[in-house]
């Protein structure tokens, strides 16, 4: 195998031995009802565009709408950005995502940009983003309903052509039958399955990936400022292997909506040949991998290289202090396993904060000292938007986004660097 090769199934085994949360950089820095629009310049591999970005979004309440409309003008050659409106299902995602309702609600629903889809506690699908390329958005559609004794969530990447579906259906047995015994009534069983129909694209092979999972949560303390609640996931990859993972969750809410906290401590008994939260925010990089050769190197293969049962622990701690600043972090790493940890780390200020605005992401993988944690390479994946109130309704912001973006000469992901310096003119209704 070439150097390049071996390089690719090193990234992905690096990656495999743990799990991934991703908090998307989408419109999470103002309310939802808001009018984000700017103008400004972007440089795309050494390529500079003058870019006008309208990207609303509004909420009358539990329905939501999100429009993202981004015109990339080449300052060479007087053109719109071809690769933007080369297609007819380029228009459609001039709609951003249509929503009713949250995630937890008795009935939520939200079709085009998946930003952090889960199913279940996330051992097999967790903070999924069907948006990884900036030129490869799809339509997707999640939807949750919960009847009280029984329910169901799902997740479809891309309309447009079915390739990634999850869905977690489970029931509450006890929920009539022990109806005066608070604890032991909410008690429920799930069963899950996420499959990629498609994983290499090419409907003319059959390479489909599925894997499935049992899992029991038990609520323990559900009252207006305090939810938690136990759980147990067991999970097993296709023809691979299974794993296994205990947990306890948190949810905080001070009076008057001083603080809010989220935790999650989880831990995790992996088997050979698996990989917990397989279907992550990188996997739409990861699915397949081009080779020099011209094959290709699907992520599921890379299970094969786990021959070791390993264990580690998991844990997530997010919220916001007097609903002007949010922070989010996590960080995963193996027993004894190096080069195992991975990271998420994720700041924003809203809009009553004075004079600055702030939004920030930055996800790692492989991570093995301190100063790894924080070197940029194709290991990450991070947003830095800084931004100056000029005005309450009118903020000068410096956009720098390190991504992946897919080459079709060399036929693989390459590493994209942009640059966004903008106006952005900010109204909440």
């Amino acid at each position: 195998m070439k150097t390049s090769s071996k390089l690719i199934v090193v990234m992905i085994l690096i990656c495999s031995v743990s799990t991934l949360s991703f908090g998307q950089t989408t419109n999470q820095f103002y309310n939802e009802n808001s009018f984000m629009g700017g103008i400004g310049l972007t440089v795309i591999d050494d390529q500079s565009y003058v870019t006008i970005n309208l990207r609303p979004d509004f909420a009358i309440g539990k329905f939501g709408l999100g429009l993202n409309i981004d015109l990339l003008y080449n300052t060479q050659n007087g053109a719109i950005r071809h690769e933007d409106w080369d297609e007819d299902y380029d228009w459609a995602r001039l709609i951003r995502y249509l929503r009713y309702g949250h995630k937890r609600d008795k009935f939520y629903a939200k079709i085009g940009a998946l930003d952090y889809a889960r199913i279940g506690h996330g051992f097999i699908m967790n903070y999924y983003t069907n948006e990884a390329s900036y030129d490869q958005r799809k339509i997707g559609l999640a939807l949750d309903m919960d009847f009280g004794i029984a329910g169901f969530e799902t997740v479809t990447n891309n309309l447009g052509r079915f390739e990634v579906f999850g869905m977690r259906g489970y029931v509450r047995p006890l929920q009539y039958a022990l109806e005066d015994i608070p604890i032991i009534r909410n008690l429920a069983f799930g069963v899950s399955y996420v499959t990629d129909i498609d994983p290499d694209v090419s409907r003319g092979t059959n390479d489909g990936f599925n894997a499935i999972g049992f899992d029991i949560e038990l609520p323990l303390i559900n009252i207006p400022m305090l939810h938690t609640y136990t759980y147990f996931d067991w999970a097993k990859l296709d023809t691979f292997g299974m794993g296994t993972a205990i947990g306890i969750a948190a949810d905080l809410r001070l009076i008057a909506g001083v603080a809010e906290v989220s935790a999650r401590l989880e831990r995790r008994f992996l088997g050979k040949e698996f990989l917990p939260s397989y279907f992550d925010a990188f996997y739409e990089i990861q699915r397949y991998q081009p080779m020099e050769d011209g094959s290709l190197f699907r992520k599921d293969q890379s299970l094969a290289f786990m021959q070791e049962e390993t264990k580690g622990t998991f844990g997530e701690l997010a919220g916001h202090i007097l609903n002007t600043v949010r922070l989010v972090g996590n960080f995963q790493r193996l027993d004894g396993e190096k080069n195992s940890g991975i990271m998420h780390l994720a700041a924003e200020t809203k809009e009553n904060v004075p004079m600055i605005a702030l939004q920030a992401t930055y996800d790692k993988f492989g991570i093995e000292t301190l100063n790894d944690a924080f070197t940029l390479d194709d290991r990450s994946i991070a947003r830095l938007g800084v931004g100056y109130k000029v005005k309450p309704y009118l903020v000068f912001f410096m956009d720098y986004i390190y991504t992946f973006q897919f080459d079709e000469e060399k036929g693989a992901y390459k590493v994209q660097e942009r640059f966004s310096p903008r106006v952005s003119f900010v109204y909440n209704f």
